[in-house]
């Protein structure tokens, strides 16, 4: 219990210490609103998205059995897999944010740029941004990868895409701009780390021919694929996980979401779980997960 109240104090004292700056941020956000530019947020906020990474993340398994992606797929993967334990095991549970737009309902300008930004909503904690940790664990580990095999141009394309990926967390109003830096950093040391494990595992299977032979999928060809062949059929597969991944997030959204029941301290405005066997409601109401997770262990 006494681990709770820190942890919960460690969020309230984000909130009120960072209350002005935070502020300072949306209202930069808030001026530049428009129905084209909430388009683009949410192709770029597609990119952190669950619907886009998991793929993205089975997809470095399949690199990484791949004598010439090896490097590569294992850094996609580790990144991706350090990134969610650091966010969602470790700094989630432990800083207990609530989301903006529950805590900041009552500030009539930032809930009139959440609702023109399309109202979404997650169902967990806020700090950090785990669609920014997202972007940058994959950004840092691939453009490590790529200015390693000397493809600078393309290595210097993922920043960019992970800093507009951040900036959308912001404009969307589902994330304070704290959230996003946290995710940021902890985006960079989970690609860093990725990436380093990645080298070293990609060493280590060099070191014995047999093994870096056998756990190559490009026997199976009669002529095995090239590096760019490979690449373009990523690229593609990526492309068509985007694609995915922004048609589910149009469908997010709106007055028309199911909310959460809880009505206390704030009107929780965090997507309801509605899955019956995991989240089944509670006296007929249902909650998100934070709440919902509350309200059993009370009972």
């Amino acid at each position: 219990m006494n681990q709770m109240l820190i942890a919960a104090t460690i969020g309230d004292t984000l909130d009120t210490s960072m209350h002005s700056f935070d502020m300072a941020i949306y209202r930069f956000f808030g001026g530049i609103q428009s129905d084209f530019m909430t388009v683009i947020a949410k192709i770029f906020t597609s990119f952190g998205d669950e619907n886009f990474v998991i793929p993205i993340m089975i997809m470095g398994l399949i690199l990484f059995l791949f004598k010439r992606t090896r490097k590569y797929g294992a850094a996609l993967f580790l990144s991706i897999a350090i990134g969610t334990l650091i966010t969602n095991l470790a700094l989630k549970p432990l800083v207990l944010r609530v989301r903006p737009y529950n805590t900041l309902q009552g500030i009539e300008e930032y809930w009139n740029w959440y609702v023109n930004a399309g109202m979404l909503s997650e169902s967990d904690y806020s700090f950090p941004s785990g669609h920014t940790t997202a972007a940058f664990e994959m950004a840092v580990s691939m453009c490590f990868c790529f200015a390693h095999d000397k493809r600078k141009k393309l290595a210097a394309v993922f920043p960019v895409i992970a800093v507009l990926v951040a900036c959308s967390r912001i404009y969307l109003m589902v994330h304070y701009p704290t959230d996003v830096i946290g995710g940021v950093l902890a985006g960079i040391i989970a690609g860093l780390a990725g990436y380093f494990l990645a080298v070293l595992i990609a060493k280590a299977f060099s070191k014995h021919e047999k093994l870096d032979n056998t756990l190559d999928l490009g026997r199976v060809f009669k002529k095995k694929p090239s590096t760019k062949v490979i690449g373009a059929v990523f690229a593609v597969v990526c492309a068509a996980v985007l694609c995915f991944s922004f048609v589910n997030l149009m469908r997010e959204g709106g007055e028309e979401t199911l909310r959460c029941a809880y009505d206390g301290e704030y009107d929780c405005q965090n997507e309801a779980r509605v899955d019956e066997e995991k989240y089944p409601p509670i006296d007929g109401e249902y909650y998100c997960k934070i709440h919902w997770n509350e309200l059993n262990d009370a009972a």
